[in-house]
Order: C-alpha cells, then structure tokens, then sequence
C-alpha cells in the first residue's frame, strides 16, 4: 500500500515538474544574454550567404536582429535551418526566436506568437521569358513551384481552388529557381523583393505580382506561445521605426522605401 502511494506521488511531481519546465521555457528566454534566431539562409535579401565573400549568413533580417538585441542587451546566435522546420524550433526550444521573411498566419500563429509587422512584399509569378504565362489564369494545367511551409506554398493552393495547377515544393529556393531554368518547373512563386535580386542575376527571367489578403501579409518576428521577448522586440521595433534606424536598414537592403 506505501508503496503504491509513493509512486502515485512520485508521478504527480514529474507529472508537475516537466508541466513547469515547459512553460518556463519562454520566460527563461528573456533572461539569456545570447538568444538564438533560428533562419533559412537562402532568402536574399532577407537572410544568405554570400559564399564568394564568405560562409556568414547576412542580410536584412541579421541586421534586423542585431540592432534589436543591441537594443535591449542581448547578443543573437543566427541558426540556419529549413524554412519548414522554423516554427518546430520554436516550439521544442532550439531557437527563441524566427527572423525569416515569415508571415504571420492565422494557422501559424495557433502555434507561436509574432510581433508587430516589420515589412510588407507582395507575391510574384516567375516564369521564363520565353513562356507564354503572363498573367495568373495563365497558370493553368502549369506545373508551379513554391517553398515548402511558406506563405506561398498557400498562396498555391488557394489559386488552385480556381485555377488548376500542379502543385510542387523544394525546401530552399535556390532549388525553385533551378527547376524553373531546367523546365521541371513552369512558374514559381516568391516574393517580389526576393525576387528582384535573382532578376539582377538571372537575365531570362520575368515575373508579375499578383493580389494578396492584406490582414496576412508582411513579416513578422515569431516567438514560443507566451513568450515575454515579443513585447519587448515590439517596443525595440517601434523605436527603431520612430528614430530612423528602420529606414537606414530598409535603404541598404532593399534600396528605398516601401
């Protein structure tokens, strides 16, 4: 009988202490001096590697990050991952927060909390120049590629709700934009300032913007559920938007105002 009542209160307490650990995990967060900011580093201007200067993730989002840890007295740890598997690093701990052009969802945000808008794109239609695709009803019977779990992957699937299309995805969009050039792919959709750079590189390419919901458009910084980062990113935010500082890093990185 001892026995059996010593296990049962023995179950409570790990039942109780692994209960605490997961919801303290968030509030640790904002106790750390080096936060880790989980990416895909294949999102120029956003984040990437310039491999020709170095193996060092840069872009608009670092920078972004930087300034805001500069402000509130932390140092960011960039971790470069799939761009599906940024919202699990969230949620299992690896990361404590995401800079990776991401949309806040309605579905994403069931998951983890985002702060105020920091950017606003649109989506784009890349084809060839060659191709006879120039508008969206275009697209049909087409082969379209998108970046898995992104906005755009949605984005897919709701025109195919009208138009049909065949629907593919590729974890990085370097792959997008090689399936596209080899014709495995006939269009692809990314965001237009994404892009713009691969049209400075990639001289038979083209592309037009098509219409989005403007309540799930921009990007977002995203935190774990509960997470007392997100109110302190927001303020940082509105600070940097107010001094001047956000104008400086949307100039240099995507070159003028939105």
């Amino acid at each position: 009988m001892k026995k059996g009542i010593l296990l049962f209160l023995t179950m409570i307490l790990i039942t109780g202490l692994l209960s605490a650990c997961g919801t303290s995990n968030a509030k640790n967060a904002a106790n750390k001096k080096v936060l880790v900011m989980a990416t895909s580093a294949d999102y120029p201007p956003f984040e990437y590697v310039d491999t020709a200067k170095s193996d060092k993730i840069i872009g608009f989002d670092v920078d972004l990050a930087n300034a805001l840890g500069e402000k509130l007295g932390y140092k960011i740890n960039v971790k470069d991952m799939d761009f599906s598997g940024l919202i699990q690093s969230l949620k299992t701990g690896q990361a404590d927060l995401v800079l990776a052009g991401m949309t806040p969802t309605s579905d994403r945000k069931k998951n983890v909390d985002f702060s105020d808008v920091y950017y606003t794109a649109q989506h784009m239609i890349i084809t060839k120049k060659d191709s006879n695709i120039n508008k969206l009803e275009d697209l049909k019977g087409k082969t379209v590629g998108v970046q898995l779990g992104s906005i755009q992957e949605d984005k897919a699937k709701e025109i195919n709700k009208t138009i049909p299309i065949n629907i593919e995805d590729r974890n990085r969009i370097p792959d997008l934009i090689e399936e596209l050039k080899t014709g495995r792919f006939d269009a692809i959709i990314i965001e237009n300032t994404v892009a713009k750079g691969y049209f400075d590189k990639e001289k038979d390419l083209k592309g037009f913007t098509i219409s989005d919901n403007p309540e799930e458009a921009g990007s977002a910084i995203a935190f774990p559920k509960n997470s007392p980062l997100t109110a302190k990113f927001n303020k940082a935010l509105e600070e940097m938007k107010k001094d001047g500082e956000m104008e400086k890093l949307v100039v240099k990185w995507f070159g003028g105002k939105q």
